[in-house]
């Protein structure tokens, strides 16, 4: 049976605006219905249609993406294990990761020929995808030991991508033996020796993870990848390879973060932006770019682990739906420490769903023509190229590092984004909003070894390094300080009936429990003395008033003098009510309400409590 189609009216922005109008009972729309990022850009929720809108070229249409696991293991038969069994199990190739990358932290594969022979034991190179991730400008010496591995290979069925980025492991590591000109010099000899030998695959990368986990904006992101991709454009094109060769010779590495729209987004303004580029270069034509998506770092969490499960299929679906060549998803206890292999089977079964059950991959550019993606790409892919160019204009992305400008545009962002997750406005499930106290502990191999201290480092060029940090870590770390002593609570001082209290009441648990304060409710309390009584049976050392803002103006003063008269050391109260100065005169302390800093409220009561936490207390 056909459906006539014409047969239903097509809905009008206008028909969508007056159903948006009942929801928002009067509320402003501006305030309710357009987004404001940190980058400056303005989104409208309903946007326009763009029927007219082409398809962004990316991946072959109807291609799935290459599902990449990461290999990091330090034991190399304990990583071959895993490499066999991910390949076994549906993966498409791996991520080497070495102990010199930035990606490691604390883990990674050991850098000599023999263990590397060892790793890889077993595994037919012309049937998968390698992903070299090294650092410290160790990425050459593998390229060629891996060379040397599979000199009877022929190179042109290889998809080995060397990853060759100079300009990463400097932004890493804040150091370069060499000045740039030498690097430089240096990545176009080993890129020609490479095609020499008969290598096809990208041979550099411009990796954006590195400036995604030190805090960058989308627009600074996809800036600094492009910029380090025309860099390494003018190095190969000094070392002999045409336009054309050298392009083909880069490929870029993004952040798939947990905002869907700005991650398919950001995966279509990348080819744009690249086009663009090479477009001002002289090269017409299309302009393929391979273009890999790992789940970003900076959006796990190593409290409630399991919400990193749905945080990664988020991320993979919208790497994938914007044309990602090959995605990695971490695995949900990667900020744990060493992955067990359920942990690596789960990661990999996410994206195996997305494209065997889901078939995510069977339209090509399915966002093209929807408004909200559209507008995003655009305004994206604008902000960026204004960024690059400004990147250009200092002479580079080398330049821009060297005089200090880029970090202080990333850390003003990162700090625009701590004050974000402080008020709970950009909130982290599991761990600043819905903690889970009880939680139950996940495995892993090994633990994550403490964050080594940043040293300056020295070198013939120094900058100041772009340091990973978790969006999280701020809230664990109060957690983890009150775990270590011995634990705390809260007594919710719950005024009148459910109705009065059950909505602020939940509102205060979801507080202090994000800084591992336990916050057990109870069923209220209807006078002076069960207040009383209520609160020394709870061992309790502070207290949280809860209740409606006509319960306080009837008694709040009053329950505020009997949790002090029992020996509350502080006392805070859920709730803006008009009698605030009433209530504080007293005996209330503070009060936690919707858009205060829930991280400045967590401290104060630790210190009240005498929990001290380690290291600092705030992203930034």
């Amino acid at each position: 049976m056909s459906i006539d189609l014409a047969a239903f009216p097509r809905a009008s922005r206008e028909d969508w605006l007056k159903l948006v109008e009942g929801v928002l009972k009067g509320a402003p729309y501006d305030k309710r219905m357009v987004a404001r990022t940190l980058d400056g850009l303005i989104f409208d929720a309903l946007p326009a249609r763009r029927p007219e809108a082409q398809p962004v070229a990316g991946r072959t249409a109807g291609a799935p993406w290459r599902v990449i696991q990461r290999i990091e293991h330090n034991d190399p038969a304990a990583a071959n294990a895993q490499l066999l069994q991910d390949l076994d199990g549906g993966a498409d190739g791996a991520a080497l990761v070495f102990a010199s990358a930035a990606s490691a932290r604390g883990f990674g594969l050991p850098n000599r020929f023999e263990e590397l022979v060892a790793v890889l034991d077993g595994v037919m190179p012309e049937l998968v995808m390698l992903r070299i991730e090294a650092g410290a400008y160790q990425a050459r010496d593998i390229a060629l030991a891996i060379a040397r591995l599979y000199e009877k290979f022929d190179p042109a069925s290889l998809d080995i991508r060397f990853g060759l980025d100079p300009i990463g492991d400097f932004a890493a590591s804040g150091a370069a033996p060499i000045e740039w000109d030498a690097l430089s010099a240096r990545l176009g000899q080993t890129a020609t020796t490479l095609r020499s030998r008969g290598f096809t695959a990208p041979l550099a990368r411009a990796d954006g993870r590195i400036h995604h986990a030190a805090g960058a904006t989308d627009a600074q992101e996809l800036a600094a990848v492009l910029a380090t991709m025309v860099a390494y454009l003018r190095a190969l094109e000094a070392a002999g390879l045409s336009i054309e060769e050298a392009a083909g010779s880069i490929e870029a590495t993004l952040a798939a973060d947990v905002d869907q729209f700005a991650t398919t987004a950001k995966a279509r303004a990348i080819r744009l932006l690249w086009s663009e580029a090479l477009r001002h270069c002289g090269l017409a034509g299309p302009a393929p770019l391979k273009l890999h998506m790992e789940t970003a770092w900076r959006a796990l969490t190593r409290h409630d682990p399991h919400v990193n499960l749905l945080r990664g299929t988020i991320a993979a679906f919208a790497a994938g739906v914007g044309g990602a060549d090959s995605v990695t998803v971490l695995p949900f206890t990667q900020a744990l420490g060493l992955p067990d292999s359920f942990a690596r089977r789960l990661a990999r079964n996410t994206q195996v769903i997305l494209i065997e059950e889901s078939n995510v991959h069977r339209v090509a550019d399915p966002a093209a023509g929807a408004g909200a993606i559209e507008e995003r790409t655009e305004k994206l892919a604008e902000a960026a190229w204004e960024l690059f160019r400004e990147i250009e204009r200092t002479g580079g992305m080398v330049e821009a590092l060297l005089a200090g400008a880029w970090q202080a545009r990333i850390a003003s962002a990162r700090e625009a984004r701590a004050r974000d997750v402080a008020t709970r406005r950009l909130p982290i499930t599991g761990t600043s909003d819905y903690p889970l106290l009880a939680e139950t502990p996940v495995a892993v191999l090994a633990p994550a070894p403490a964050p080594a201290p940043v040293v300056p480092a020295e070198g013939a060029i120094a900058c100041e390094p772009l340091e990973p940090q978790r969006l999280a870590e701020p809230f664990e770390r109060l957690r983890d300080a009150a775990i270590r002593a011995g634990g705390a609570r809260v007594f919710l001082a719950n005024l009148g009936t459910a109705a009065d209290f059950t909505a602020r009441a939940g509102f205060a648990t979801s507080l202090f429990e994000a800084g591992g304060i336990a916050a057990p409710t109870n069923d209220g309390y209807g006078d002076a003395g069960a207040l009383d009584t209520g609160f020394h049976a709870s061992g309790a050392r502070i207290a949280c008033l809860c209740a409606s803002d006509a319960l306080y103006a009837e008694v709040g003063a009053t329950a505020a003098r009997v949790l002090k008269a029992a020996g509350a050391t502080a006392v805070y109260l859920a709730g803006r009510p008009e009698n605030e100065t009433e209530l504080r005169a007293a005996g209330v302390d503070g009060l936690v309400f919707a858009g205060c800093d829930a991280l400045q409220v967590l401290e104060e009561v630790h210190s009240v409590l005498g929990i001290r936490a380690a290291g600092r207390n705030r992203t930034g």
